[in-house]
């Protein structure tokens, strides 16, 4: 169904363009849109710079968590000429974390902790402006990463220099670090995506953080994470990336998403707040998309939005978690009246509430 209403909007739009072009009429700069993003400011001229930027944002986070975190990099660590590691601490009160950055790397491993809470978006936009490598990766530390991540990833980059981001396919995992499951494939072979992947990507998350990199120079260009999306951070700026520069794709599964009742996406859920920042990020994204094709795009993504919401008030019910149920349900009538949301509407109402 998801797939057809790709093809429906966007030959409605008349916007397939060539793999790896760029399609007609997309703004590059969201400058000027509603929630404005921060600027990520170059870094000067003339600095020795990494290739990479490791940048490891944690709060509160379990230790045996940001070990095996650590150990992922550390085995894969080409040097400090080429790889800047470093944990942001968004002043964690729980535990003690240089400790274990110390213990697993020494000095190797940079720590940097902020003054006070800075809150989600703003820790991330740290990680940002203080990486010095060419390329960025912002590593949970609760995630990890696979085997030659780097070097395969890197090999992907320099044979498709005109991209401004690369990620690979996303291997889920519960608490206790078990495969759980496997992120669809976007291609099944290495190489640039097509224009495709852009539509796709405007209506619906394809990307775990773990498991993209981008250029800083994209940062630069496009501007950080809004602070007007503390929910949805993640999925607004890989829409801009995806629709603004060419992205190479790995399908091999190297990089662990980790899904626990713990992590800021399960805390999310409760609140139904997740659901009403995709909306915002809808609008978002749509005012800088041209007029005739936006139209298409805002009735899909709010359709899909919706669907995925009543999907997630289906499993929370399951799970006894009935008033996070009851608030994803709501918001997600809120985001579409489409008849694929009234069906699943009806459905979560008498399957799940009257019997």
């Amino acid at each position: 169904m998801e797939r057809a209403i790709y093809g429906d909007f966007a030959d409605s739009a008349n916007t397939k363009v060539a793999a790896g072009g760029r399609a007609p009429g997309y703004v590059v700069s969201s400058a000027g849109s509603a929630g404005r993003p921060p600027v990520i400011a170059p870094l000067p001229a003339g600095l020795t710079r990494p290739f990479w930027s490791v940048m490891i944002p944690i709060y509160n986070c379990r230790e045996e968590y940001l070990r095996e975190t650590l150990r992922g990099v550390l085995c894969q660590d080409p040097g400090v000429a080429d790889m800047q590691i470093e944990v942001i601490d968004n002043h964690s009160t729980v535990g003690d974390p240089e400790a274990v950055v110390r213990e697993m790397g020494g000095k190797r491993i940079e720590y940097h902790r902020q003054p006070l809470n800075l809150g989600i978006v703003e820790n991330f936009n740290a990680c940002v402006n203080r990486a010095r490598g060419h390329w960025v990766h912002i590593l949970h530390g609760d995630d990890g990463v696979r085997g030659d991540f780097y070097s395969c990833v890197r090999a992907g980059i320099m044979a498709h220099p005109e991209v401004g981001a690369a990620f690979c396919r996303t291997i889920y995992m519960d608490e206790d670090g078990q495969w759980t499951g496997l992120a669809e494939l976007e291609g099944r072979t290495r190489g640039v995506l097509d224009r495709s992947f852009a539509e796709r990507q405007l209506l619906d998350q394809h990307i775990q953080g773990v498991a993209i990199v981008v250029h800083r120079s994209t940062y630069e260009e496009l501007g950080g994470f809004r602070s007007s999306l503390p929910h949805c951070l993640d999925w607004d700026m890989w829409k801009r990336v995806a629709v603004t520069k060419s992205i190479y794709y790995d399908p091999a599964p190297m990089a662990c998403y980790r899904l626990h009742k713990a992590a800021d996406s399960s805390r999310l859920m409760a609140t139904g707040k997740n659901v009403a920042d995709e909306r915002r990020s809808i609008e978002y994204s749509c005012a800088e998309l041209p007029q005739e094709y936006s139209a298409f795009v805002r009735r899909a993504a709010r359709k899909a939005a919706g669907v995925r919401a009543i999907r997630r008030a289906r499993q929370l019910w399951r799970d006894g978690r009935r008033g996070a149920a009851w608030r994803q349900f709501a918001e997600g009538m809120r985001c579409s009246l489409a008849p694929a949301v009234l069906a699943r509407s009806v459905y979560f109402l008498v399957r799940m509430v009257v019997h």
